[in-house]
């Protein structure tokens, strides 16, 4: 549970963009413009020690981009990242900065890609540990890599394998126990179940929360799987175009969604109790991050927009234990209803 302390981890105005244009040359000779894309376009976050937070969104959203700035696997184009008070970004010497890298690691969503094919499980695991210099000898090195795979339900003699040995749910388990070998206290889990099927899904579902019980974690938690989501997070963070229109607990958005595309987000949940309530499908197309609509980028899809969503950017505003972006939350049009879904691991 978190400790309801200082925030562990803070993110904020992170920006993220991606210069997709054509070579220099090719845009002269063809008054071609510059195109960028805005993956990531000023999100705020906060996230306190023990908690799962989640990010939930359709496809091409940013969640994974944001997951990849956390970890320090791409520069940020603005924003703060603070972990425990440091900020990433800062002059830090190189043995202070590898002291704050041990801390935080990162799940991949594709196991079997993320692991050296040409490396046996042993050597996979063992190379955080060598490179944080956390083993004091061969055996010290033999016994934590040991210690890490039966953590993740695996036999130690596993190590002597290669990834191609091994299902896709015991390679995430490697895939886990490399994350833990540096002994952090910050994971970011990439969809780390979505190629998985649901039983091997379950698996690892349970695995991680025991781990973060045991060991203190605090998981950033990417997703698109909402059942995943509801069943594994302490807060969730709604996604649209590379920005956050909703946080709250996770009970509360499930119960009382606010934001139009949370709303027609959990419409998507199929209705298993047949309680007859009205469903919006999410309609329309997501605009492409290139060229953003103004205003509230959701408004092209929404029911409720007025001439204000479609030239005002709408502000975060409290609300609940968190933050809707949406001016007509702000303004009273969208009445705030009790909802029921029937949501299903």
């Amino acid at each position: 549970m978190p400790d309801g302390g200082a925030d562990f981890v803070r993110i904020e105005g992170l920006k993220r963009h991606f210069d997709v244009s054509a070579p220099w040359l090719v845009r002269k000779l063809e008054g071609r413009p510059r195109q960028v894309v805005q993956a990531v376009d000023g999100i705020d976050i906060e996230i306190a020690k023990g908690e799962t937070f989640s990010l939930v969104g359709e496809s091409g959203c940013g969640k994974s981009t944001v997951a990849r700035l956390v970890v320090g696997l791409y520069p940020p184009t603005a924003g703060r990242i603070e972990f425990d008070g440091n900020d990433m970004a800062g002059r830090h010497s190189r043995s202070d900065m590898a002291a704050l890298r041990r801390r935080m690691q990162m799940i991949f969503q594709d196991p079997f890609a993320s692991l050296n094919p040409r490396w046996r499980v042993f050597d996979i695991i063992a190379e955080p540990i060598r490179a944080f210099g956390l083993s004091t000898g061969k055996a010290d090195l033999e016994a934590r890599v040991a210690a890490l795979l039966r953590q993740v339900k695996l036999n130690p003699a596993d190590g002597r394998k290669y990834p191609h040995e091994f299902s896709g749910g015991q390679r995430q388990r490697i895939s886990i126990a490399r994350a833990l070998a540096s002994e952090p206290e910050f994971l970011v889990c990439d969809e780390p179940t979505s190629a998985l099927d649901v039983s091997v899904q379950a698996q690892i579902l349970n695995l991680m929360v025991d781990l973060q019980r045991r060991l203190q974690l605090t998981y950033l938690f990417i997703s698109h799987n909402l059942a995943v989501v509801y069943h594994i997070s302490t807060r969730v963070g709604v996604m649209y175009l590379g920005r956050l229109v909703e946080v709250a607990p996770t009970d509360t958005l499930f119960r009382r969604p606010k934001h139009p595309y949370t709303r027609m987000l959990l419409d998507t949940i199929p209705d298993l109790d047949m309680t007859g309530r009205q469903r919006s499908p999410v309609g329309g197309e997501v605009p492409s991050p290139i060229n953003p609509p103004s205003g509230c980028t959701f408004h092209p899809r929404c029911p409720f927009a007025n001439d204000r969503c479609k030239a005002e950017r709408p502000k975060a505003l409290p609300i609940e234990g968190g933050t809707v972006a949406c001016h007509a939350i702000e303004e009273g049009r969208l009445p705030i209803e009790d909802r029921t879904y029937a949501v299903s691991a």
